[in-house]
């Protein structure tokens, strides 16, 4: 019995987190249509609620940046957001390690997770 229960519980469990997180992030993405105002809201538009079009509008937001910053204006833009970015102490850290982790996993280099690798730091005092 015990078997099953933990063989059940293995199918289920990631389902069920998995269907949360996709669930969490379509409401997420469709309360972005609440900044447009009240009268280009889709809701007002089409008279209907239409569950995860803010899924699409999110996804043309971010494919029309990417088109705006690939040109040499857009990189130019960038740059003066970064160093802008880079100014303020506690946002400069932050910023950085987002964009370090997102270069790392979007690298085109095919270098990005070849070796396992172990980092210590000494200890100092107790801890």
């Amino acid at each position: 019995m015990r078997k099953y229960l933990i063989a059940g519980l293995l199918v289920w469990i990631p389902l069920g987190v998995t269907a949360l997180v996709v669930k969490l992030l379509v409401d997420v993405m469709d309360r972005t249509l609440l900044l447009l105002p009240a009268k280009w809201q889709p809701d007002a538009l089409l008279g209907i609620h239409i569950p995860g079009l803010g899924v699409v509008l999110s996804l043309v937001v971010v494919v029309v940046t990417g088109i705006i910053v690939a040109n040499f204006l857009g990189r130019r833009l960038v740059a003066l957001w970064e160093y802008l970015l880079s100014h303020i102490p506690f946002v400069r850290g932050i910023y950085h390690a987002a964009k370090q982790v997102m270069e790392t996993l979007f690298s085109s280099g095919g270098q990005s997770f070849r070796k396992v690798m172990l980092v210590e730091y000494p200890r100092k005092g107790i801890w």
